[in-house]
């Protein structure tokens, strides 16, 4: 198969919590299971109320190859996680994030440094992740939330050809030095975005719309799937904004949405706008 043809998709749990099938693997990333009313701890004693319910629980997930998690916070990997996954699945995390779940048990849990990769193996197919870096707040706050990393995942169907390559940005705010990304690994067919323009104590600490589509403009990946922007009280911006600020100007990204429970393939249509 080329990577056009390779089978990518992503389903949409909510949150930023999907499940990522590329070719033969199964990524779940960001757990979180929290119903609507529930609260989730952000640390520092900061609370957010989720407003939406996700559309699986633990059991009902499919049979996974790995963990794939952005950072530890509440709203990312909750009790529900904590208490109900499989703490021997590999969990590629920060090297903070993984100290922590060590200690509640999960003993696949990775912590990679930044630019670090793993390589995953199935069916004749290579899965490499890349973590690579992001920054969850301005640095007056940044003693206040845990580091963050996006990944990029690069599947390798054996054949020779050019890898499928996906970045998930996690809890990142929108920086230039970000380009950092491309110039390192290669060009993006498709890349899953994080919204939301959460504030804590004021400040932004994920992208709005504007800055989405900033890092939209600045990667120019083939497909962008928005998610992370309506579930909890701390997300200011919507989704719409991000789609407003794609629309005016003109990104060449097919910008593909999802709805909670939904499935959208994340192969770019060559030749669609």
């Amino acid at each position: 198969m080329t990577p056009a043809m390779t089978p990518a998709s992503l389903e949409f749990i909510g949150t930023a919590t999907t499940l990522l099938r590329l070719g033969p693997f199964t990524l779940l990333t960001d757990p979180n299971f929290l119903h609507r009313g529930q609260r989730a701890y952000l640390g520092k004693g900061l609370v957010t109320k989720r407003l939406t319910e996700p559309s699986r629980q633990p059991s009902d997930l499919p049979d996974l190859h790995a963990v794939l998690l952005s950072h530890l916070h509440g709203d990312h990997f909750d009790r529900i996680a904590r208490r109900e996954l499989d703490r021997d699945l590999p969990v590629l995390t920060t090297p903070a994030a993984s100290r922590k779940l060590g200690t509640w048990g999960f003993a696949g849990a990775h912590g990679m440094s930044t630019w670090e990769s793993v390589e995953l193996e199935e069916a004749g197919m290579r899965l490499r992740v890349t973590s690579v870096p992001g920054t969850h707040a301005p640095r007056v706050a940044r003693h206040v939330l845990p580091p963050v990393m996006g990944s990029v995942l690069e599947l390798d169907d054996g054949t020779g050809g050019p890898p499928f390559r996906l970045y998930v940005t996690g809890d990142t705010l929108f920086r230039p030095w970000l380009r950092e990304v491309v110039d390192r690994t290669g060009p993006l067919d498709a890349a899953v975005v994080h919204l939301g323009g959460t504030r804590v104590l004021g400040l932004l600490v994920t992208m709005d719309g504007d800055q989405g589509a900033d890092l939209v403009q600045l990667l120019a990946p083939g497909v962008t799937v928005p998610v992370h922007h309506d579930d909890y009280t701390v997300f200011r911006s919507p989704r719409s904004d991000f789609l407003e600020a794609c629309r005016s100007r003109g990104l060449g990204t097919q910008v593909r949405t999802v709805e909670r429970g939904g499935v959208v393939d994340l192969r770019p249509t060559y030749g669609a706008g």
